[in-house]
């Protein structure tokens, strides 16, 4: 069975560095996911879109 680990796109990060960082821990990537992230400014504020947050899933080569 093989191992499986996800890879986080980070804030400074491009999707290409992020699938380089894969590559170099030995993985590869099958499955992309995508997130909305809100962030509320007050507790009875509507929560406002902040970004994007999206994550791979790497299988061990």
């Amino acid at each position: 069975m093989p191992q499986k680990k996800r890879f986080e796109v980070l804030e400074n990060e491009t999707i290409a560095d992020c699938l380089d960082r894969m590559k170099q821990e030995g993985y590869r990537p099958v499955r992309r996911m995508e997130k909305p992230v809100f962030q509320a400014k007050h507790k009875k504020a509507e929560p406002e879109y902040l970004r994007q947050q999206i994550i791979f899933e790497g299988v061990k080569e």
